[in-house]
């Protein structure tokens, strides 16, 4: 902490001054060098000590590329025996900002962030912190790096089916697509948009598939939920529902499927726990597109499910929430 109050003293006296002095430079060199060595001692030993991480930011701040870069490789190195420091995942975050506008290679600096997010994720299950950082890289990538990252994290994600941190990240993946196309929207043809429909819809389908492969795991209806409210909202300006019925031909198609898989995933006679689970979330999730739908559509759904005893399921699959269910279907 001395060497620390020694080194502002001597930063702020070159800052009054306007030059640095040979003796002053000297020094100041000298004391960089102690408190870059003294805080990553003190980091390797604890890793969410604030202190040190602010002061590396106050001395890399004012030096060169170089610096940056390897304040990456020592944040790497504190990830490695803790993957869940918050302060670490805060300094790469710093450094990637500190140089988004002047790396020549920032583009695969971020290629390297998302690999270095996925095999820490293989080792530290559920590791939110890891995948919130992938997802803040996001707001820097290209849209051809969103489409990579899609393409890339889905093999990943389809043998981690119960970890919900991955299926977030693709969603956000997914959002960061559509915004794109807001963007250029006067700019680009049909056809472009028509790759918009063809993503979500083979997002659906694989959903499907994996829904069918692995039962009862939660994190995949949740991620179905969001790729059916896509279809559902009618009222953005950018994706009219005529556009998101034609995945399925039309609406009344998409609700004929959810209905056949509601119907795959609950007709199991079978006392596991996860075909139990299954067959409660099928039966939450078609109670969930009841509530969302918007009311001209809704007539649609009721005839669908009108030969679905749907309460009777719902209150077998899950009794302790039946004056839940019961609001709902009333």
């Amino acid at each position: 902490m001395t060497t620390l109050k020694q080194y502002r003293m001597c930063d702020n006296q070159s800052d009054k001054v306007g030059i640095c002095l040979p003796a002053s430079s000297s020094s100041c060199d000298h004391l960089e060098s102690m408190l870059l060595r003294h805080s990553k001692s003190l980091l390797l030993l604890s890793c969410d000590f604030l202190t040190a991480w602010n002061c590396r930011k106050l001395i890399v701040s004012k030096k060169k590329l170089s610096m940056f870069v390897d304040e990456l490789l020592l944040s790497e190195l504190v990830l490695s025996y803790s993957p869940k420091s918050e302060q670490a995942w805060n300094h790469r975050r710093w450094v990637i900002k500190s140089i988004s506008a002047n790396c020549s290679n920032f583009n695969e600096i971020l290629g390297k962030e998302s690999e270095l997010v996925e095999k820490i994720a293989e080792r530290s299950k559920m590791n939110y912190r890891a995948w919130n950082h992938r997802c803040w890289l996001i707001s820097y990538m290209t849209i051809e790096q969103v489409l990579y990252e899609l393409k890339k994290s889905r093999s990943w994600a389809a043998l981690h089916v119960a970890d919900n941190c991955c299926f977030h990240y693709r969603r956000r993946l997914l959002l960061k697509f559509m915004e794109n196309q807001n963007s250029v929207e006067e700019t680009v043809s049909y056809g472009h948009n028509a790759d918009i429909v063809q993503a979500l819809k083979d997002e659906l389908d694989w959903n499907e598939t994996l829904i069918k492969r692995y039962v009862g795991r939660e994190a995949l209806w949740l991620h179905r939920r969001f790729l059916s409210m896509w279809i559902l909202d009618s009222g953005d300006a950018s994706y009219h529902s005529k556009e998101a019925i034609s995945m399925h031909h039309d609406f009344g198609t998409f609700l004929q499927n959810e209905l056949c898989l509601l119907h795959s995933c609950s007709t199991f006679v079978d006392d596991f726990v996860d075909v139990q689970a299954q067959a409660a979330y099928s039966a939450c999730y078609i109670l969930w597109l009841k509530v969302q739908i918007a009311k001209p559509l809704e007539s649609k759904l009721l005839e669908k499910i009108k030969d679905v005893d749907l309460k009777t399921l719902l209150d077998k699959s899950c009794p302790e929430r039946s004056s839940l269910f019961n609001y709902f279907m009333n």
